[in-house]
């Protein structure tokens, strides 16, 4: 798919409702970004709401201290060239310039005004397979199934998700710790035929060593010991619906074994029972480790696999993320407001934040993302005495550009395979992506 590079808003002073817009850039023609429409014998930058299908313009940029003629761009080889023609300063990730180059995942700060983020976009996102039932919701809201984005990245786990949940076999969704693996399982459930059943969801890595069996079959009246009530368990409780089990890889592959007749026909029997039973049951499963690292023929049986990209991946999604955060702080401690200068929803709430902070937790290196993401604000939050939340440490390691995986190659990928005998986590890092897009990279060129 032809990509291009494309300028984000990641926070703006005066129009906030316009954040995760975007401004696709034609290689070598000269585009001006300024306030309001612009000289008429000049192209102005144009952002706006990018779905797929379409791309709906957002009208011109307000702000008093942008200029009309503020900026000029031009998109090349090695990012996009900026000149400062106007008043306001440019900051290009951390350094106040009048020119300068912002590469691919750079952040480019009009002082106190706008943030934006360099991207590489499609110049048409393909459509989605479906529609949830109650429609998309507004931009930069969360969809019915809670997930937030409007990168690329989204739009593409969407589809799939789409696809996943009208079929009827059992589910391995991967990804880094905090993505929102659970959220992606309960989308399939809800969007799958048994969105009216129950959706029972675990974490593998709680199941009492020793317990196990008695946690997922359940066990008779009397067992194991006299007066005991019968328990269903959770394939039991998840009959006619979903059975969702987090961190399955930390549940031994002795143990994942347990699960075969399950997962092949839906028998199981309780503990103490001679009779046994069926669950009309799907079971979507999910780890951060590596597939090979689940028992082998436990993983052939989760026939479709879902990646869930991380932060990382999907850095434009961040400030839309920040405003739900934000949402469930007031919410959960309201003396916040009065601390701070809060006002209105949504992308609204961002006003309380310091651009140079956003510009910080957009570039930033996130390990357990969403998770982490969350710390970092109270971090923020509790460090900043008002109106505004402010950058109150740069202890965390910061975002490096990495190339477009366009610009690799099936050759470059199983050089770097043969190089690292193998290690595909090696193997991304030499290749400047992450492992997910290593992953997306092999089923790509059929490697």
């Amino acid at each position: 798919m032809a990509t291009q590079l494309g300028l984000v808003i990641l926070w703006s002073a005066a129009q906030p409702e316009r954040v995760g817009e975007v401004a696709l850039l034609p290689p070598g023609e000269p585009r001006v970004l300024g306030r309001g429409e612009g000289p008429s014998d000049e192209v102005a930058v144009v952002f706006g709401r990018q779905r797929p299908g379409e791309l709906e313009p957002g009208g011109s940029l307000a702000g008093r201290g942008i200029s009309r003629r503020q900026l000029l761009l031009r998109a090349g080889p090695g990012g996009v060239d900026v000149t400062r023609v106007g008043r306001c300063p440019v900051i290009i990730d951390h350094e106040t310039v009048d020119e300068g180059v912002l590469s691919e995942g750079g952040v480019l700060v009009l002082a106190e005004q706008l943030v934006l983020l360099c991207t590489r976009r499609p110049r048409s996102m393909p459509h989605t397979r479906s529609v949830p039932p109650e429609g998309w919701p507004d931009f930069g809201a969360a969809d019915p199934t809670g997930l937030i984005g409007e990168s690329p990245a989204m739009w593409r786990l969407r589809d799939e998700i789409a696809l996943v949940a009208i079929t009827a076999s059992h589910v391995l969704v991967l990804g880094p710790s905090g993505a929102g693996k659970e959220l992606v399982a309960g989308a399939v459930h809800h969007l799958s035929k048994r969105a009216g059943g129950p959706f029972v969801s675990r974490n593998a890595a709680t199941l009492p060593e020793g317990l196990v069996d008695a946690e997922l079959f359940g066990h008779a009246a009397n067992y194991p010991q006299a007066g005991m009530s019968a328990r269903a368990g959770l394939i039991g409780d998840a009959d006619g619906g979903t059975l969702f089990l987090d961190e399955i890889g930390e549940l031994d592959p002795a143990l994942q074994a347990h699960l075969l007749r399950v997962l092949d026909q839906g028998e199981y029997q309780r503990l103490g029972d001679d009779r046994r039973r069926c669950a009309d049951l799907r079971v979507v499963a999910a780890t951060n480790r590596a597939v090979g690292e689940l028992k082998g023929d436990f993983a052939a049986r989760l026939k479709l696999r879902l990646a869930v990209p991380s932060l990382n991946e999907r850095r434009e999604d961040i400030p839309l993320l920040l405003a739900l955060l934000l949402q469930r702080a007031v919410e959960e401690t309201p003396s916040l407001r009065h601390r701070f200068d809060f006002d209105g929803e949504g992308t609204a709430l961002l006003s309380v934040l310091d651009p140079e902070l956003v510009a910080h937790l957009v570039r930033r290196s996130y390990t357990y993302n969403v998770r982490e993401l969350d710390r970092c604000l109270w971090e923020a939050i509790v460090g900043s005495e008002g109106p505004r939340i402010r950058l109150v440490t740069e202890a965390a390691p910061t975002f490096k550009s990495t190339p477009a995986t366009d610009d690799i190659d099936a050759s470059a990928i199983e050089a770097a395979l043969k190089a690292h005998d193998g290690n595909k986590s090696a193997a991304a890092a030499a290749l400047g992506v992450s492992r997910y897009q290593l992953y997306r990279l092999l089923k790509r060129f059929e490697l």
